[in-house]
């Protein structure tokens, strides 16, 4: 057992899938700031003020990604260089349409929600409810931004 009672192998799988997840999260949120400082047309006022929300929202997440990679007993990657090597996100660049940057943000969200629901199911099966609780909150709230999003590009 690990300290804090989690059998030490399943702690080290979801150590690794956590920090697979912050990794694709760290590029999800370069991305969405380039959405932010780069999108240009007649929707920049609402979409440079929602990219803006979002990737506060996922800074936020990625430290408590981290912090709980380390509660597990583990170091959080910390360089663009392994998030790169780690990530299915891909960086986006040079995009400046409000509706790619919106396909883009989406294309993420499902990616982090594909990897979350894995995760979810292994940290169950470790009686980890901490992690649990965590993916459970970041589902529900990135459905419901998966749901708007689809429909304002709709």
């Amino acid at each position: 057992m690990n300290r804090i009672g989690l059998d030490e192998e399943a702690a080290s799988q979801l150590i690794k899938g956590l920090d697979t997840l912050l990794a694709n999260y760290q590029l999800l949120y370069q991305n969405v700031r380039g959405y932010h400082w780069n999108i240009r047309g007649d929707k920049f006022f609402e979409l440079h003020e929602k990219f803006e929300t979002t990737y506060t929202d996922i800074l936020t997440k990625i430290d408590e990604v981290a912090e709980r990679v380390l509660t597990l007993g583990g170091t959080p990657s910390h360089s663009y260089s392994a998030y790169i090597e780690t990530s299915s996100i891909k960086e986006h660049t040079g995009v400046h349409d409000g509706m790619t940057c919106v396909s883009g943000l989406l294309a993420g969200y499902q990616t982090l929600l594909q990897l979350q629901r894995e995760l979810l199911s292994k940290a169950a099966e470790a009686n980890d409810e901490g992690t649990v609780s965590l993916l459970s909150d970041y589902i529900a709230s990135q459905e419901k931004e998966v749901w708007m999003l689809s429909s304002y590009i709709a």
